[in-house]
């Protein structure tokens, strides 16, 4: 048995990371079941039709925001009793603890997040029953009840990507950083969509926000990491997700009304509704954008500087392959012009999204307490 100073510091360490890791895992189980909701929802009104308040998916939307509000009040529960009895309180477990209420709870930055996008979910939650007792069926995905919906699940996966990230100096803290980030992406695929009444002329909006946000949190899990992998490991994730989605959404979609006595429409494609809409090209873009990087630290170039360049040509490649992605899915023609225009649109906000997601990955790496003086980045 190790009794020397160093040996208590690493025997802490691994008990409070043992400590972390299930509510980290919680908060993040409850995002991904509610990711698997929102693409089984999304094949539903694509190939079955409306929906009313109560069915499966939805069953799944909400669960998995309940899961991560009662994590995460547990989390602040324990870590409020804790201060209050004078134990010493682990930053690595959600961040540095923050006041609320005056003092009543201290909440971990992390889980404060994630705990209001799950309280904020479960007040739009109500609007939404409202809103179908009000109207019956639902038609569409960008109702005004259904956008704050998906904002609410989009910050509480904000949240767990910032529990992850005050573990940093633990492997699966890194790893869980990454994979947030993939989900998150694979999220906001659809919430994008609440843009699609805007009109930008020839400019595609959605494939723009879809580009911007793209770039952004490939770039953030690079400056995170700060070292060659993480634009390519969230870039990863999504890739998965998306061939995982591509199978299941209309599988489960096409049990569940088999389940429930309804038909199938009979103009299905075939193809995966949210899945069509995450970017294939994602992963050889990350890989450009990791080559531009690596060339910016042999050289001792300003990385920060660099992710703003590499965002552009980013965010163009993404907003370039979006129309050709589509027309190869569906069988459509490409207008050239609006994917020229498209383009040169995603590329400008592209380097607003290297810009923003570089500095976003620091103020991720900010989350972890410091330890002698600095933050372990081995594990």
């Amino acid at each position: 048995m190790d009794l020397t100073a160093s040996g208590v510091r690493v025997a802490t360490r691994t008990k409070h990371a043992s400590a972390g890791l299930p509510a980290a895992c919680t908060v993040l189980g409850g995002s991904v079941i509610s990711l698997v909701g929102l693409t089984w929802d999304v094949q539903w009104h694509s190939d079955v039709g409306p929906d009313t308040f109560f069915t499966l998916p939805h069953l799944f939307l909400y669960s998995g925001s309940a899961i991560v509000g009662l994590a995460s009040l547990v989390v602040v529960l324990l870590t409020t009793a804790a201060q209050r009895a004078g134990r010493p309180v682990d930053s690595s477990v959600g961040g540095r603890a923050i006041a609320v209420f005056g003092r009543t709870f201290a909440a971990p930055a992390g889980y404060l997040v994630s705990g209001i996008g799950a309280a904020a979910f479960l007040l739009y939650g109500l609007w939404d029953q409202w809103w179908h007792g009000l109207y019956g069926f639902d038609a569409v995905i960008d109702s005004p009840p259904h956008i704050g919906l998906l904002l609410s699940i989009t910050l509480s996966i904000i949240g767990t990507t910032m529990v992850f990230a005050a573990a940093r100096r633990h492997r699966w803290g890194r790893y869980g950083v990454v994979f947030s980030l993939g989900v998150l992406i694979a999220f906001s695929s659809i919430t994008v969509l609440g843009l699609q009444q805007v009109d930008a002329g020839p400019v595609e909006p959605i494939t723009v926000a879809t580009a911007l946000l793209s770039v952004l949190l490939a770039t953030a899990g690079a400056a995170f990491l700060r070292r060659p992998g993480g634009a390519a490991g969230v870039a990863a994730v999504l890739a998965v997700l998306q061939a995982v989605f591509w199978w299941f959404s209309p599988w489960a979609a096409h049990a569940y009304a088999d389940l429930v006595g309804l038909p199938v429409r009979d103009y299905v494609n075939g193809v995966p509704e949210m899945p069509s809409l995450m970017p294939m090209a994602l992963l050889p873009v990350a890989l450009v954008l990791e080559a531009l990087l690596l060339m910016s630290r042999r050289r001792g170039w300003h990385p920060g500087r660099v992710s703003v360049v590499a965002g552009g040509v980013g965010g163009l490649l993404v907003a370039a392959s979006m129309p050709l992605q589509t027309s190869l899915m569906y069988g459509v023609g490409v207008d050239a012009a609006a994917l020229a225009a498209t383009a040169v649109a995603g590329g400008v906000f592209g380097l607003l999204g290297g810009f923003a997601g570089w500095r976003f990955g620091g103020m991720l790496r900010l989350l972890a307490p410091a330890t002698d003086g600095k933050v372990r980045t081995d594990a």
